[in-house]
């Protein structure tokens, strides 16, 4: 039976909920973000329940995490970017094992949906031009006019510049749901490439180690991309959060 690589995104409603004909359902996608949140509460806990100061190999890698995300935090943005730490650390941590908990077998990759990573993306792009406007008032409207810009040039370069600043919302949604459906399509393609192989038997049956070892090397890079893609969407986000701040 021919079996879709795209029916691994579909989403199965497992609580029908519906209100005032609005579909509220708790689906699959719902089941592992509230699994990524207890993962994460449950091992930071207790990684830091009994701290050492010479810290113990859970506690080593929540204090590496804490590090690294901080480390990078103060890079992009500087002394002003410390408030907004906390909220860059947990969605670092947030995206990454959503990212992860899609790597394991018959479970479901939350960030392969647009909708989800675009209203991820779109209350980001919100909130750093609220913080924009709150730190600079009207005159963050000078952000979509370069300085020393003519005259003569202002109103196109406002609209490109107007275009460019409302994309982000777009890019940074599409960036992180592209890579992350694009990888597990291959991995089941190649899966399914290789079972039917191994089915046919004969000479397919050692053919089929092909494809087989394609896979195991395809999931070692997935799982490299799933860091990889969430280090770039908060590396994106600080950058847009420096540029509110500073004016940059």
């Amino acid at each position: 039976m021919f079996i879709s690589p795209l029916e691994q995104f579909q989403i199965i409603s497992l609580i029908p909920i519906e209100i005032f004909n609005m579909n509220i359902s708790f689906t699959n996608s719902s089941l592992m973000m509230m699994l990524a949140l207890f993962l994460i509460i449950t091992s930071f806990n207790r990684a830091i329940i009994n701290n050492k100061i010479i810290p113990v190999r859970k506690q080593a890698v929540v204090e590496s995490i804490y590090e690294f995300v901080y480390n990078l935090v103060n890079e992009n943005i500087g002394e002003k970017g410390n408030k907004y730490f906390p909220f860059i650390f947990i969605l670092f941590i947030f995206i990454l094992t959503l990212n992860l908990i899609g790597m394991i077998p018959y479970s479901f990759t939350v960030t392969s949906h647009i909708i989800v990573t675009f209203f991820l993306s779109l209350s980001i792009f919100i909130g750093v031009t609220i913080i924009g406007f709150m730190h600079h008032k009207i005159h963050f409207f000078s952000f979509f006019l370069p300085a020393g810009s003519p005259v003569v040039l202002a109103p196109f370069l406002v609209v490109i510049e107007l275009i460019s600043y409302t994309s982000r919302a777009f890019s940074l949604a599409i960036r992180l749901f592209a890579n992350m459906m694009s990888g597990h399509s291959l991995l089941k393609i190649l899966a399914g490439f290789s079972w039917t192989m191994l089915s046919a038997g004969g000479l397919f049956y050692v053919l089929q180690l092909i494809p087989l070892i394609v896979v195991f090397l395809i999931t070692g890079l997935e799982i490299g991309i799933a860091f990889l893609q969430a280090y770039v969407f908060v590396v994106l986000t600080c950058i847009y959060l420096n540029d509110s701040i500073n004016l940059h």
